[in-house]
């Protein structure tokens, strides 16, 4: 399906894809939110959604049908969440409890079972969304950070000073988690739990990766870093590039 993306530009106007293989939900919940104020993309299958992310960029939030062919809900969001720490509201039927339970875990920060209230779901999404926080650049396929650096999440690479250099998944959802908080310290706990919610990882290994990714995005000739350090707290994005 097309992009919707009505004519509200700028970071205050969330954009929020909906993938779903009925289009009459679809068109329902696209404007639904469309008349909520949000932009909104949309897609009737993850690897149309794939597709969709790859070509207009990331949104802040995604809602996603769990039963989907070619390619379902879990499927989609496991394959964004190599890169991004994409927030997802599940739509789900009435009698899938134990999948909800697995979605939950591993994916979605909520959860809708069809029939829905529309009103229901944009207030989960304003919920979501305020939970999480927004997203300090404007979600491009290439995010441009400054005059030196970009970033593009789907490949999972950036561009420093005109060199392509490759992350790795975690780094990438670090950067990505980094500057969705631009400005704003998120804690070593916060990293840990969204990096890895099923696993019990300690700070050194988010040290060692941290290090890593620095040693990538940071200018050594100029000496220039995005990623700052509030010891024994967490780490912050840098709005402002230092020298």
């Amino acid at each position: 399906m097309d992009t919707i993306l009505p004519d509200k530009s700028g970071s205050e106007f969330p954009r929020v894809l909906v993938v779903d293989d009925d289009p009459a939900i679809v068109r329902l919940v696209a404007s639904k939110l469309d008349m909520s104020g949000y932009r909104v993309m949309t897609a009737e299958s993850g690897r149309e959604a794939l597709e969709c992310i790859a070509r207009d960029g990331l949104p802040h939030l995604a809602i996603v049908d769990i039963n989907m062919p070619e390619m379902d809900g879990f499927a989609f969001c496991r394959s964004v969440q190599q890169y991004a720490d994409m927030p997802v509201i599940l739509l789900t039927a009435v009698d899938q409890e134990e999948v909800v339970i697995q979605g939950i875990e591993h994916f979605a920060e909520d959860y809708v079972t069809k029939p829905f209230s529309p009103r229901e779901l944009m207030a989960r999404v304003g919920r979501v969304l305020r939970r999480m926080g927004d997203f300090a650049y404007t979600l491009d396929p290439i995010v441009h950070v400054d005059e030196r650096l970009s970033v593009d999440f789907v490949h999972q690479q950036v561009v420093l000073n005109g060199e392509e250099i490759t992350l790795t998944p975690t780094e990438t959802k670090i950067l990505f988690i980094l500057m969705r908080n631009a400005g704003r310290t998120v804690t070593n706990d916060f990293l840990l739990r969204r990096i890895w919610p099923l696993d019990e990882i300690f700070e050194d290994t988010l040290r060692v990766h941290i290090h890593r990714l620095r040693q990538k995005i940071e200018d050594k000739a100029s000496k220039t870093k995005y990623v700052g350090t509030e010891r024994g707290i967490g780490y912050r994005f840098l709005v402002k590039a230092q020298a």
